[in-house]
């Protein structure tokens, strides 16, 4: 035991700088003779360092411990999480492993402080598009798709708008993810194991019978999952879920690709929401969210130029880059 006290000691010194630095993520990068420690913080990398390869295996081997991952595997991509207490509050710590060419594994770990849930009004830049996003969680079905790369907001902004369902409109939400990234109290939260046999789509089917009025998904990433989302947003549920994907074109294609057929999109399509993250420019470090929203009836239009062979376009003035101009211009 006392041989992993430098091991124990050197990690937490290292989450308890990045919480320190305000870092959203930590990465460990292996190069030539070291790691790179690297910190995430409002989509910018900032060197934190290096340790030799020997030492910085075995703080990776400790991270994946914490995290109930396989230690002994070193080639497969593996995620986890784990909890872990600083200054009396319990961070939450997302681990993600990916083998690299050097046969060292890569990590990244996402920080998050727990139960926090940052209402709407507090992420959205613009007073009439928070409004907008709180009148459409107020729908009782339909599927909210939240669209955006990785560091885009998007869990943020899913959040805030599943506690102001289960706060404000007194529904009750339940969320199945993998892993599950920040503990909520106002949800019953169901996290993904695929080696217990609760993969998405076993624990989709299990949540509709569990009586949700709200289901959210922490991403749509297969046919099955995208098969089950559409049926429950079909069937008296509003569904809010996260797909890779560009814009809202973009999404209709994915789903497309997932066996959706565009008359499901066209009957389950509630709102399609891109969204980008902008520096407050009056709070240093403080990020604000834009968003291009997409309601039923664009949708609708989208899906009916696709049917007709046409190039679905999205109106320039719901979209993003019309939303991050006059956001940037106030």
């Amino acid at each position: 035991m006392s041989e992993l006290n430098p091991i124990e000691k050197k990690s937490k010194e290292l989450l308890e700088k990045a919480i320190l630095f305000e870092a959203s993520d930590l990465h460990f990068i292996p190069i030539e003779k070291s790691y790179q420690l690297l910190f995430r913080r409002n989509q910018q990398m900032f060197d934190a360092g290096k340790i030799p390869h020997a030492f910085g295996d075995r703080i990776v081997t400790y991270f994946k411990f914490l995290s109930s991952l396989d230690i002994t595997n070193k080639r497969n991509p593996q995620s986890g999480a784990f909890e872990m207490p600083f200054e009396s509050l319990f961070y939450n710590f997302r681990v993600s492993t990916l083998s690299s060419v050097s046969k060292r594994e890569s990590m990244v770990i996402r920080i998050a402080k727990p139960n926090v849930s940052v209402p709407i009004d507090e992420i959205s830049l613009s007073a009439s598009q928070a409004v907008q996003l709180r009148e459409i969680v107020a729908s009782r079905q339909g599927l909210v798709l939240l669209i955006g790369p990785t560091g885009s907001g998007k869990s943020t902004t899913m959040y805030a708008l599943t506690k102001y369902c289960s706060n404000e409109l007194a529904r009750h939400v339940i969320s199945l993810e993998d892993p599950v990234e920040v503990s909520q109290d106002y949800l019953l939260q169901v996290q993904v194991n695929e080696g217990a046999g609760l993969t998405y789509s076993a624990g989709l089917r299990a949540i509709l019978r569990h009586s949700p009025d709200v289901i959210l998904i922490g991403e749509i990433r297969d046919k099955e999952t995208a098969k089950i989302a559409v049926e429950a947003a079909l069937t008296g549920h509003l569904v809010i879920s996260t797909i890779h994907a560009k814009d809202a074109i973009g999404a209709i294609y994915r789903l497309l690709d997932l066996d959706v057929t565009l008359e499901e999109i066209n009957q389950v399509s509630r709102a399609y929401i891109s969204q980008r993250l902008l520096l407050r420019k009056q709070v240093k470090h403080a990020l604000g969210a834009v968003y291009e929203i997409l309601e039923t009836d664009d949708i609708q239009s989208l899906v009916v130029s696709i049917q007709n062979g046409q190039r679905p376009t999205i109106p320039h003035d719901l979209s993003l880059a019309y939303q991050i101009e006059h956001a940037v211009r106030e």
